[in-house]
């Protein structure tokens, strides 16, 4: 077995990448030994992210493709295994946000909701598969949401794609256990990134997060990065189907 915690000669693909929770999990990846390849659309924002790694020393690439579109996915993925001959973690982080009440909610908005934050994570995780079942290892590591549990208004979508990122991760988990690939869920609470900024910015809102979650914050980015790591790695080779939820408490309190 690796030393625990230790990625040192592992390939990442973290999708989503070039900021917020992404940028945060790759990060840590990279720190724990790791090279990771960043995700996203844009060539202009992937290559600022991978120029901030690459200053702290870290090992990094960038794979441009819409994790919407099966096609790319698998081009990508056959693009890392032949240049870095191997591919072994995957962070499914890539997700959208749009906030509506449910008797107006536009249907194109529902389509994009499910399309990336439900059907994309199906699509990269069949993407890396070949490689990870034909070497007998592999890490996957889907980011579902506080949400995948509890209800909020206005976000009905979001809440929808993300019970059904829950119960992925379980099936996922039983069928490719035999395989010696593990598959596991982080839930996050509340965090400070620019997907929330809007959330952020409303002092109402504000206030209630820092009242409800009995840390009485929101949480930073750079806290999830020990926990991707540990499901990254071997530590974890004997944990597969969880969906783990890091939220200051607030799920578990009154």
């Amino acid at each position: 077995m690796d030393p625990p915690f230790d990625l040192s000669g592992k390939v990442a693909l973290v999708t989503g990448a070039h900021r917020g929770l992404g940028f945060a999990i790759a990060q840590g990846l990279a720190r724990a030994g790791a090279t990771v390849v960043l995700n996203g659309r844009s060539e202009a924002t992937l290559a600022a992210a991978a120029r901030s790694l690459a200053d702290q020393g870290l090992s990094v690439d960038t794979a441009i493709f819409d994790v919407t579109d099966r096609a790319a996915a698998r081009a990508a993925a056959a693009a890392i295994e032949r240049s870095r001959g191997h591919l072994d973690i995957l962070f499914n982080n890539a997700g959208i946000q749009r906030r509506s009440p449910f008797a107006e909610f536009p249907q194109e908005d529902w389509d994009a909701l499910i399309a990336t934050n439900l059907t994309a994570p199906f699509i990269v995780s069949q993407a890396v598969l070949p490689g990870m079942i034909a070497r007998k290892r592999g890490k996957i590591v889907h980011i579902a949401s506080l949400l995948s549990e509890l209800a909020r208004p206005g976000v009905v979508p979001y809440a929808a794609a993300k019970g059904g990122v829950r119960q992925l991760t379980r099936g996922m988990a039983v069928e490719l256990a035999p395989h010696n690939i593990q598959v596991n869920a982080i839930a996050p609470g509340y965090f400070a990134t620019e997907m929330n900024r809007a959330l952020m910015d409303n002092a109402e809102f504000n206030a209630w997060v820092c009242k409800r979650t009995p840390a009485g914050r929101w949480g930073q980015p750079e806290e999830l990065s020990g926990l991707a790591v540990f499901l990254a790695s071997s530590a974890s080779d004997y944990v597969s189907g969880q969906m783990i939820v890091i939220d200051g408490a607030m799920s578990v309190a009154l």
